[in-house]
């Protein structure tokens, strides 16, 4: 047909004048390439494209050229591809559109030289381009065998290649007429790929390229192929397990068995419904145990709606301790338990009191404020126990997250209830001794803060009806009897503060530590380092001794800790077989724990025999101290010099104090140009530590004068 078209076209062409004098409609195309041998079909919808088409008479000679922007609906010359190629319209088919079908079929490469006419459609006087052909050699021809090889792979691999492609390609024998052919067939070839094809004239270069191209496409598909093959095969597999899985399931049904999915969701049902849930939750419950029997075992969801239900299915939401508190067994307790502490220990008596006459009150929230080592965790222990009721304890020191008090919700991997539920679950009861340990040690940052989600957890008004975000159903937590301890109340939020009763924990007098030592600690530490009392003895004067040079502070932390060094030698000395009774006198003390670590009011009157030496008083997290306040003067301009880390607070007290002092210079006997002649420096000794506070004046003034 190609051979019958050209010869046709050259016999008209000898009667008429050169084709490069010929003026030549140009049918614009987008995403189309049209190669030489080659017969594509065109959908003709522009406007000038329609009219171009059905101008053409007896000659039916077009040239289509593809524009270099698809996007472009009205283009003009400068659009265009220099290089097209000359066509001819074999069919022409009217759409009801009122568009048309073509059928063109390529003859030859051709360049546009000039545009003659550019309405109602472009003319243009085109020039034939040569083709380079190489002369036939073995690296030629294995050239083209290898891209033959590879289009017939690629037509074999490709589900939407016809077969036929392949036994033409073979028929063809011209390497450039295959490559056109080839080019022409591969729709993954972009348009700018298919218009470098066609501008390339070197045959040799044009089937190095097409070989490239081929290469690339080949292994694009074949990694294609291997996708669809995998997903294939997990989609089979996944069909397999279930049609298998159904099998099961009708199997079991024939014998009344049970899968795991049906035990898991008949479980969980019986939980439900012995747990005592209120009638909302028990909705909530079984809305998403509903849920999970239309699930798989499978499914990513499962085991998260699981623990869901599980958490709601073990919270005590009915269970009390029960048993009516016997008010006097109670005394007995904390008494037993802790020394002295009448406040507190009232406290809880009253509360036992009035819940015997009322027992629907709700419980209060105590906060025990004192220093370290005075009794404040223990003491919420005894309080469990005179109660008779189970004690949890969480530390809130350094928690930043709110999630930790609130929970996180269900939709966070991972997530879980908040620490206030976890603690309710491990009582297994809904009234326990809840202890908030370090509540004026909690942090705040981007996470949220804590204090802020305690609120609701520790209004008495609010928590009958607390929600955690992992719940999201609310718990009653008024039964609950809150304990928190904290060593400062400053820290505490003002709102946190003012839910809480608080209760203040002194510290100890020498006198109750050595009555804690002999009633508790000294017991304790024998029991715990596996003697007896027969085998070591702590005479009243050697706990002094221990309490006055050994440790410095409010509570008998470092007591107890200073009686098991003493017990634990005591205890080497029986396994080394020194079975002698040991009496722990002074020299004792100082062999088992060292020099003294305590300076003794002796020591402190000898210090302050010196001029300018005074002792002041300070505070401290764990109870009293004091302070030394050193003043010196030295020849000099009248400077003034002030160390030992002092805060801005007792700078100005020392400021102050110099003022009053030089005011006051006549009456207290100091020369008048005293303070001209001479340098003043004062200094606070363990200038490692910070100090700062008020009402340490006199203390300066003092030390000046």
């Amino acid at each position: 047909m190609v051979e019958k078209a050209r010869t046709e076209r050259n016999s008209k062409l000898k009667e008429q004048e050169p084709e490069s004098e010929r003026s030549l409609p140009i049918l614009p195309v987008r995403d189309t390439v049209l190669f030489p041998h080659a017969v594509l079909p065109l959908t003709v919808g522009r406007e000038s494209s329609v009219q171009l088409i059905n101008s053409l008479g007896e000659d039916k000679t077009i040239v289509v050229v593809a524009q270099r922007e698809a996007r472009v609906d009205a283009p003009q010359a400068s659009d265009l591809y220099t290089v097209g190629t000359l066509a001819v319209v074999h069919k022409v088919v009217k759409m009801p559109n009122q568009s048309l079908f073509v059928f063109a079929e390529g003859l030859e490469r051709v360049r546009l030289a000039e545009f003659t006419q550019l309405t109602p459609f472009m003319r243009a006087k085109v020039d034939s381009v040569p083709e380079s052909i190489p002369p036939k050699s073995s690296e030629v021809e294995a050239l083209q065998r290898n891209v033959l090889t590879l289009f017939q792979q690629i037509v074999a691999g490709s589900p939407t290649l016809s077969d036929e492609l392949s036994t033409v390609a073979m028929n063809i024998e011209e390497p450039g007429r295959l490559v056109d052919f080839i080019a022409s067939s591969l729709p993954s070839l972009s348009t700018a790929d298919k218009q470098d094809t066609l501008e390339t004239t070197d045959v040799r270069v044009r089937l190095e390229k097409i070989n490239q191209h081929l290469a690339k496409e080949l292994e694009v598909q074949q990694l294609r192929n291997k996708i669809q093959s995998e997903v294939q095969d997990r989609v089979q597999q996944t069909q397999r397990e279930y049609y298998l899985r159904e099998q099961m399931k009708a199997i079991q049904k024939e014998l009344g068995e049970q899968d795991e999915g049906q035990r898991d969701t008949e479980e969980l049902r019986q939980k439900i419904e012995s747990a005592g849930m209120p009638d909302d939750v028990k909705k909530e419950a079984l809305k998403e145990l509903g849920r999970l029997s239309r699930m798989s075992p499978m499914a990513a969801d499962y085991s998260v709606t699981r623990n869901y239900i599980e958490w709601l299915a073990v919270l005590p939401w009915a269970k009390t301790s029960g048993g009516e508190v016997d008010i006097l067994k109670a005394k007995e307790i904390l008494d037993a338990d802790h020394y002295d502490l009448q406040k507190v220990k009232d406290r809880i008596l009253d509360y036992l009191s009035v819940r015997r006459l009322k027992p629907g009150m709700k419980g209060p929230i105590l906060c025990f404020v004192g220093p370290p080592g005075v009794g404040k965790t223990s003491l919420g222990k005894s309080i469990a126990r005179a109660l008779g009721r189970k004690f949890v304890r969480i530390s809130l020191g350094g928690v930043h997250d709110e999630a930790e008090i609130r929970g996180h919700r269900r939709t966070y991997i991972g997530a879980l209830p908040g620490q206030i539920i976890q603690g309710i679950r491990r009582a297994e009861t809904k009234d326990p001794i809840f202890m908030l340990d370090e509540i004026d040690k909690v942090g705040r940052d981007f996470r949220g803060d804590p204090a802020s989600a305690l609120l609701e957890a520790l209004d008495p008004e609010q928590n009958s009806a607390f929600r955690d975000n992992y719940l999201d159903v609310t718990f009653d937590l008024s039964k609950v009897l809150f304990i928190t301890t904290a060593n400062m109340l400053d820290p505490i939020a003002d709102p946190l503060r003012d839910r809480m009763e608080i209760i203040e924990l002194q510290g100890y007098t020498e006198e109750e530590k050595v009555h804690i030592a002999f009633q508790y600690l000294i017991p304790r530490q024998i029991e715990e380092n596996g003697i007896t009392p027969e085998q070591i003895e702590f005479p009243e004067e050697s706990v002094g001794y221990v309490i006055r040079h050994y440790t410095r502070e409010a509570g008998v932390r470092n007591l107890e800790r200073n009686i098991g060094t003493i017990s634990r030698k005591q205890a080497r000395r029986l396994a080394e077989g020194k079975s002698e009774k040991l009496v722990v006198t002074k020299e004792v003390v100082q062999e088992f724990l060292g020099g003294i670590k305590i300076r003794s009011e002796g020591e402190i009157a000898e210090r302050t025999k010196r001029a300018g030496v005074v002792v002041g008083l300070a505070w401290t997290p764990s109870g009293g101290d004091v302070l030394f306040v050193e003043a010196n003067t030295m020849k000099g301009k009248g400077g003034f010099t002030m160390t030992g880390q002092i805060g801005q607070v007792m700078q100005e007290s020392m400021q102050a104090a110099l003022t009053w002092v030089r005011s006051n210079a006549a009456q207290l006997g100091i020369q008048e140009n005293f303070f001209a002649e001479h340098d003043i420096h004062i200094h606070v000794p363990a200038g490692a530590i910070p100090k700062d506070g008020p009402s340490a004046g006199v203390t300066m003034a003092t030390a000046l004068v």
